[in-house]
């Protein structure tokens, strides 16, 4: 059986959830779902457009930022992907700190656009590396973006799943809850939900994520190694070289 990393895996889902996507669009400081964007787009023929900003070659804007709220305003953009100090279980992000604010007892880099996009944005990916109750918690601190909206609200975006080291989960907009859909290889049910702070429905049976397969792994550590080190070579140095 081919070894595969706990990186290598998040950049193969990432690939799966983007199936089906025109444009995907990469925020700085995002290794991972950089290089799941980069393989979804080598499985899907180049027909998938992949914009990560601070790269040279795989990014269309002259702009920046402003070109990517333009595109999500206009239904442009397919997927994106937002992470946060703090998620609960109905989504809200916290890009500002932990403890009451405004005296919050730590501070993050803040909201930015994370709102606008997930309002406009129909399959916003949360990605975060690591579960435990500090980040999984019951209620955010500060909600820079929040998961739900009241009824009447004009709303096409929104949370489409979480990813973490632990497990994968899809979003129910309707019951505004999270639902686990797979356990990661070497984790269980019981670990997921010892560092959860938040309620969520599983199955009966919780599938285990399906591991990358021999092309897969390849890929990731050819071309896709090769092309997310023009942007992070750090991150690049990192994964396993073909």
């Amino acid at each position: 059986m081919t070894e595969f990393s706990p990186t290598e895996l998040l950049v193969t889902v990432i690939a799966r959830l983007l199936h089906g996507c025109v444009h995907v669009a990469v925020g700085a400081s995002s290794p991972i779902p950089g290089a799941g964007a980069l393989l979804a787009r080598s499985h899907s023929g180049s027909s998938m457009r992949v914009s990560v900003l601070g790269s040279i070659k795989d990014n269309f804007f002259t702009s920046g930022g402003v070109e990517l709220f333009d595109l999500a305003a206009q239904g442009r953009i397919d997927a994106f992907f937002l992470g946060g100090g703090q998620i609960d279980g109905q989504a809200n992000i916290n890009l500002v700190g932990a403890g009451p604010y405004p005296n919050n007892r730590v501070r993050w880099p803040g909201s930015f656009g994370s709102a606008y996009l997930y309002f406009l944005v129909p399959r916003v990916i949360l990605f975060r590396e690591e579960h435990t109750r500090r980040v999984m918690v019951p209620k955010v601190d500060f909600i820079s973006a929040p998961g739900v909206s009241e009824p009447g609200v004009y709303r096409p975006g929104g949370p489409y799943a979480l990813l973490t080291g632990l497990a994968l989960f899809s979003f129910d907009r309707a019951q505004r809850r999270f639902r686990l859909d797979s356990v990661h290889p070497g984790h269980s049910l019981e670990e997921v939900r010892d560092n959860t702070g938040f309620e969520f429905d599983c199955p009966p049976d919780v599938p285990v994520t399906r591991k990358p397969d021999a092309a897969v792994l390849a890929a990731i550590r050819g071309r896709i190694r090769e092309d997310i080190a023009r942007t992070y070579p750090q991150f690049a140095a990192r994964l396993s070289p073909a």
